[in-house]
Order: structure tokens, then C-alpha cells, then sequence
């Protein structure tokens, strides 16, 4: 059994999945650090860390390789662009990254959480997506999703993913941090 206080999730804290994830952090004692950024109004307060303007340059890259990688263009660049920085340190912070979201037959994933999915492909990070339309879970390996039964093993640790999230990956959430604590 993992001894919980010695963990660490990295997030953002917004609504949806990053606050679901906030939340079992806080239930099982792990410290939680919410990366946020001056004009942004995240759900959950814990721990949060609001990035300086040149903590954020850390995270930049051209919207034009963000755009080409995931497949698709982004509008309201301004803000996506702190979005995806912010993603960065949360990416960066975390061994392990957990994403809720929606897979997409290119192998992306939907929205700005497609960002982290990509920084931990690049980084070669364990890489986990719930997947609510299948309602499963998803590593990335060999360059593909192989359908799994993930466990939170690092004690740094990433969580991220849709502001939509469904009562199956709230669940699918409580059985991963059950299984990974308890």
C-alpha cells in the first residue's frame, strides 16, 4: 500500500476533472499543487500556484507546433496559450499523467487536455487516459492505446482532463485512487 502523504498531484484546478481530481487528493491526504495564472478563477483553491509571467515562458511553444501536432486550430489564442503553458509545468512536474477525456481516431485527445497528452507522449511519461465514451482506461504504449488497469505508482503525479466530466469517470476516478491508497 502506497503511504498517500508522501504524494503529490499536479494539476490546475479546474472544473470538471482537475477539481474531481483535487478532491480525492485532498480525501486521501496527498498534497495537491494547482498550477494557475493571473486572470484565472480555478474551482479549487488548494494549493495553488499562480505562475508569473516568466514561470509561464517555461511552458511556451508556438501555436503553430501545438496546432500541427494535435490536428487542429485553436481560437482565443491568448488565453489557450496560458492554458497550454500552465499545462507544461503540470506535465512537467508529474512521472505519471492521468487525463480524463475522449480519445480521437488520430490518436489525440480531445481539446486543450490533448496538450498534456501530447507533452507526455513527448516526454515519455506513463501516460493514462479514461476514455467516457468507452469507459475505460487507456495507456499509451508502442505508439498505440492499449486498454488497462492503471495504478498511481510516482509519487509526483499529474491530473487533468475534460470540464465534462461523466458519473462513470467520477467513478472510474474513486476506483483509481482506492486502488492506488487503500
Amino acid at each position: 500500500m502506497n503511504d498517500a502523504s508522501q504524494f503529490t498531484l499536479y494539476s490546475g484546478g479546474h472544473r470538471g476533472a482537475e477539481a474531481e481530481f483535487g478532491r480525492l487528493a485532498e480525501q486521501y491526504g496527498i498534497k495537491e499543487i494547482n498550477f494557475s495564472f493571473e486572470g484565472h478563477k480555478p474551482e479549487r483553491q488548494n494549493g495553488i500556484r499562480v505562475l508569473a509571467a516568466d514561470e509561464l515562458k517555461k511552458g511556451d511553444v508556438s501555436m503553430d507546433i501545438v496546432s500541427t501536432r494535435m490536428g487542429r486550430s485553436f481560437s482565443k489564442v491568448d488565453k489557450i496559450r496560458k492554458v497550454i503553458q500552465s499545462i507544461f509545468h503540470m506535465v512537467n512536474n508529474g512521472y505519471q499523467i492521468f487525463v480524463v477525456g475522449w480519445i480521437l481516431p488520430d490518436n489525440t485527445v480531445k481539446g486543450g487536455t490533448g496538450w498534456g497528452v501530447e507533452l507526455g507522449k513527448l516526454f515519455n511519461r506513463p501516460l493514462f487516459v479514461y476514455e467516457q465514451d468507452r469507459k475505460g482506461w487507456f495507456s499509451w504504449v508502442d505508439n498505440g492505446w492499449h486498454k488497462v488497469t492503471p495504478v498511481i505508482t510516482h509519487k509526483n503525479f499529474a491530473g487533468t482532463g475534460t470540464r465534462n466530466l461523466t458519473e462513470d469517470a467520477k467513478t472510474a476516478l474513486a476506483d483509481l485512487f482506492e486502488r492506488s491508497f487503500t
